[in-house]
């Protein structure tokens, strides 16, 4: 699984992006968190995710808190 941190997140639209170690940035959207039980992230926590690429974007799958800082 790939790590990272929200960089930013739309709790209304549940849209955002992750930002890997490596800095490359990672789309979230709503079926981002199918499965992990998660409603919503938050800027700055610390997350894990399947990373998976879709019409050229790079997308999170399955996120996971690690850290609630």
């Amino acid at each position: 699984m790939a790590q990272g941190t929200v960089k930013d997140y739309d709790v209304d639209e549940r849209t955002g992006s992750i930002l890997m170690e490596d800095r490359t940035e990672v789309h979230v959207d709503p079926t981002s968190m199918e499965g992990s039980g998660l409603r919503f992230l938050r800027i700055g926590q610390r997350v894990r995710f399947d990373l998976v690429e879709e019409g050229g974007r790079k997308l999170a799958r399955t996120v996971r808190i690690v850290t609630l800082d």
